[in-house]
C-alpha cells in the first residue's frame, strides 16, 4: 500500500468512511501475474483460500490458549462454502480468528507485510518465542482473481464487535480496492468472488465439490456445503432443477474427510492426496520428489510425515529463513517451522510431526530442554536419510535432480551432524577428474572403487569456480597418473574438507597443500627431482631472495608437467582458496605466506636460470602467474602489467619499434 494510502487508512478519514486505497506497487504486479500467467490451473484458487480459512482456524486456537472467551459460543470451528448461479458468486466464510480494519490493509494491501509476521510482531514475551509464522495469507488471498474480477471480504475479528468490508473490482481500476464499516453477526471471514464471464462451470454443486475433495480433503477441520438438492417436479410434472439459493435451508454437509491426513492409515492414502498435502503446507505447485509417511511408537508416541521438495525455495541459502516442520501435539496446531524437530542443513524438507506425548501448552523453551523432542529429532533425521538413502541406491534420476537442487545444503550436515557423519559423507556427491562434468555425479564410494592400487588417499583440489579447478596446474601429475581428483568449487566445500578427514578409513588430501604424496606411483618422478635439487639450489636461494616475504619457501617440485610453477599452502596451513573466502566475507584470514614451487623441466625455469639483469622481475612474473592460475587476485596488477610489458618489448628484440600500436 503506498505511503499516502497508508496515512488516509490510518488517520485522517473517519473509521465510518468508506475510502478508496491504493494498492502497494509490488501487489499491482502480483495481481496481473495471477491473472495472466502464474497458475496454470485454476481449480487452485480454491485450495489457497480453504488454507487461508485453516490458518485463520489455528490462529484462534493458539490465542485461545490464553483467552477462551475469544470462542463465543462457537466453539466448532468450520468452513462453509457456498455459490449462487443467479448471482454468479461463490463463497468461502470461515469462523476462525477474523481480522480487524488494520489487519485487512495490512494484509491485503500489501504483500510485505503478511498477516502471520503481523501476527508475530505483535506478540510478547515467551509468546514470541513459542509462535512462528502460521500461513501466509497474502500471496495465495490474489489467486482470487485468476477466476473473479471482483472480490469482496466481510470480516470480523474475534473479540470485536465491528466488522469491514473490503472489495476490489479488476474491471474499474486494478490498483484500487475500497474499504468500509460493516456488520457481521459472528467472528470470522467470509470472502465472495464475481466471477469472471466463462467461469460459469464453478457454479456447479458436483464441480465444487470434486475441487475440494482434491485439494483439501486433508483439512482438518469440516469444510460444509448445502447437500445437493434433488430435481423438482413443476406443476406439468417436468424436473426442475434447484439452485443452492432456492435451497438455502437445505441440510449441510462434510465435503471433505475432516481429519489430518498424517493420521490416517498409509492405505487410506492416495499418492495425488499426498501430493495434494505437500502443495498445501508447502506452498508449492509442484509434486514432492519424494516423502516418508511412519507412525512410532514406544517410549514416545508420533507421526511424521516428512517431503522433499522437487526445488529449492529461493530463500534456502538464508540460514535464518525456515519453512520447515509444522509441529501438532494430539492434532492440535503448535508451531511452524519447529527448527529443534530437524538440523539447519535439512531445512529444506517439509512437513508435519504429531506428537501424543508433548503438552499443549509446550514452549520453545521446552522444545530445547526435552528428551521426547531429542528422540523425536533423532527420529526424523533418521527418517529424512533414509528415504535420501532409497533414492540414491534405487532412484538415481530423482537423488541426481535432489543433489543439484539442495547438494550444498547438504555438505554442511558433515560439520554439523557429527553423529551422521558417515551416513551423510555417503550421501555426498561431487565432480571430478573421471567425469570432467560440473555435474556432481561421483560419490566417495565411486572414487575409492576406482583407486589405484598403490593409492593410499583421497584426492581433492579447491578452487572459487569449476574450471578454475579443472584447469588448476596442481592437476598435472595426477592427470598424467591418471589419478582421480574431485573437483572442488563451491564455498561450502571449504567447511566440508575441514570436517571430513576420512571415508572408509582413506584420508582425504589436497593436491595444493604440503609435500606431494602419491606413494609407488611416483617413484621414479620423486628421485629425479632429488637428483636436481643440488642442481638447482642456487637458482631457488635466488628466487626467494627476488620474492622476499611474499613466500614461505621456493623449492622444486615433481607435480607440474606443463606448468612453470605454482602455489601450495604448508601442510598445516589454510589453503589461499579459504583465505580468499574469509576476506570475502569480512572475516580476517590467517597471514600465512604460500610455497612457490618451480618446475625444473619447463622451459621458462630453464631460461630464468640463465637471466641476470631482470631475475627479480622475472621471478615476480612467476609469482603472479601462479597466483592468478590458482583464482588469487593480484596485490599490485599495475606491476604485474610493467612487468609483462618490459618482458614483450625484451621479446620483440628491437624494443618499441617492433610494438605496432593501434
Amino acid at each position: 500500500m503506498s505511503d499516502t494510502a497508508s496515512t488516509a487508512a490510518k488517520g485522517s478519514a473517519p473509521e465510518s468512511a468508506k475510502e478508496t486505497l491504493g494498492f502497494q506497487a509490488e501487489v499491482k504486479q502480483l495481481l496481473q501475474l495471477m491473472i495472466h500467467s502464474l497458475y496454470s490451473n485454476k481449480e487452485i484458487f480454491m485450495r489457497e483460500l480453504i488454507s487461508n480459512a485453516s490458518d485463520a482456524a489455528d490462529k484462534l486456537r493458539f490465542e485461545a490458549l490464553e483467552n477462551p472467551a475469544l470462542y463465543g459460543d462457537e466453539a466448532d470451528l468450520k468452513i462453509h462454502v457456498a455459490f449462487d448461479k443467479a448471482a454468479r458468486t461463490i463463497t468461502i466464510a470461515d469462523n476462525g480468528i477474523g481480522m480487524s480494519r488494520e489487519e485487512v490493509i495490512a494484509n491485503i494491501g500489501t504483500i510485505a507485510r503478511s498477516g502471520t509476521r503481523e501476527f508475530l510482531s505483535s506478540l510478547t514475551g515467551d509468546q514470541a518465542k513459542d509462535a512462528r509464522m502460521i500461513g501466509q495469507f497474502g500471496v495465495g488471498f490474489y489467486s482470487s482473481f485468476i477466476i473473479a474480477d471482483k472480490v469482496t471480504v466481510l470480516t470480523r475479528r474475534a473479540g470485536a464487535t465491528d466488522a469491514v468490508r473490503w472489495e476490489c473490482n479488476m474491471g474499474e481500476g486494478s490498483g484500487q480496492y475500497t474499504l468500509e464499516p460493516a456488520e457481521k453477526a459472528s467472528r470470522g471471514t467470509e470472502v465472495t468472488l464475481h466471477l469472471r464471464e466463462g467461469e460459469d462451470e464453478l457454479l456447479n454443486d458436483w464441480k465444487l465439490k470434486s475441487i475440494l475433495r482434491k485439494y483439501s480433503d486433508h483439512i482438518a477441520i469440516p469444510i460444509l456445503m448445502a447437500k445437493a438438492a434433488e430435481p423438482a417436479e413443476d406443476k406439468a410434472g417436468e424436473a426442475v432443477e434447484k439452485t443452492e439459493k432456492t435451497a438455502a435451508a437445505a441440510e449441510l454437509e462434510t465435503v471433505n474427510q475432516a481429519s489430518a491426513l498424517w493420521a490416517r492409515p498409509k492405505s487410506d492414502v492416495t499418492e495425488e492426496q499426498y501430493n495434494e498435502f505437500y502443495k498445501n503446507i508447502g506452498h508449492d505447485f509442484e509434486p514432492p520428489l519424494a516423502y516418508t509417511h511412519n507412525r512410532v511408537e514406544g517410549r514416545q508416541e508420533y507421526t511424521q510425515l516428512l517431503y522433499i521438495p522437487a526445488r529449492a525455495p529461493f530463500d534456502l541459502f538464508d540460514r535464518q529463513s525456515r519453512h520447515g516442520v509444522r509441529l501438532y501435539v494430539k492434532r492440535v496446531f503448535i508451531m511452524d517451522d519447529a527448527e529443534q524437530l530437524l538440523p539447519a542443513y535439512m531445512r529444506f524438507v517439509r512437513g508435519v510431526v504429531d506428537s501424543a506425548d508433548l503438552p499443549l501448552n509446550v514452549s520453545r523453551e521446552i522444545l530445547q530442554q526435552s528428551r521426547d523432542i531429542e528422540a523425536i529429532r533423532s527420529g526424523c533425521v533418521k527418517r529424512v536419510l533414509g528415504l535420501l538413502d532409497e533414492l540414491a541406491e534405487n532412484q538415481k534420476d530423482k537423488y541426481t535432480t535432489f543433489w543439484r537442487e539442495f547438494g550444498r545444503v547438504m555438505k554442511e550436515g558433515v560439520g554439523e551432524d557429527f553423529v551422521n557423519k558417515d551416513r551423510i559423507a555417503k550421501l555426498l556427491r561431487f565432480s571430478s577428474t573421471h567425469t570432467d562434468s560440473e555435474e556432481q555425479v561421483v560419490s566417495l564410494a565411486d572414487y575409492v572403487s576406482r583407486m589405484k592400487p598403490e593409492q593410499t588417499k583421497i584426492y581433492y583440489v579447491t578452487a572459487e569456480t569449476f574450471l578454475a579447478a579443472q584447469h588448476s596446474p596442481h592437476l598435472e601429475f595426477f592427470r598424467k597418473k591418471g589419478v582421480e581428483v574431485l573437483l572442488l568449487s563451491e564455498r561450502v566445500d571449504e567447511w566440508l574438507v575441514s570436517n571430513l578427514h576420512e571415508f572408509e578409513g582413506k584420508p582425504l588430501a589436497s593436491v595444493a597443500r604440503g609435500e606431494l604424496d602419491l606413494g609407488g606411483l611416483a617413484d621414479e618422478e620423486k628421485k629425479a627431482r632429488e637428483a636436481q635439487a643440488g642442481e638447482y639450489k642456487g637458482l631457488v636461494e635466488k628466487i626467494k631472495e627476488a620474492l622476499g616475504d611474499r613466500v614461505k619457501e621456493v623449492r622444486i617440485t615433481h607435480r607440474l608437467t606443463d606448468s612453470p610453477c605454482c602455489l601450495v599452502a604448508d601442510e598445516h596451513d589454510p589453503g589461499g582458496n579459504l583465505a580468499r573466502i574469509l576476506k570475502s566475507v569480512g572475516q580476517k584470514a590467517p597471514d600465512v605466506k604460500p610455497i612457490l614451487e618451480i618446475n625444473p623441466d619447463h622451459a621458462m625455469i630453464s631460461r630464468l636460470k640463465q637471466q641476470e639483469a631482470h631475475f627479480a622481475d622475472w621471478s615476480k612474473l612467476l609469482f603472479d602467474q601462479a597466483l592468478l592460475a590458482e583464482g588469487g587476485q593480484l596485490e599490485d596488477p599495475a606491476g604485474f602489467v610493467k612487468r609483462m610489458n618490459a618482458l614483450m618489448l625484451g621479446m620483440a628484440g628491437d624494443g618499441a619499434a617492433r610494438i605496432v600500436m593501434p
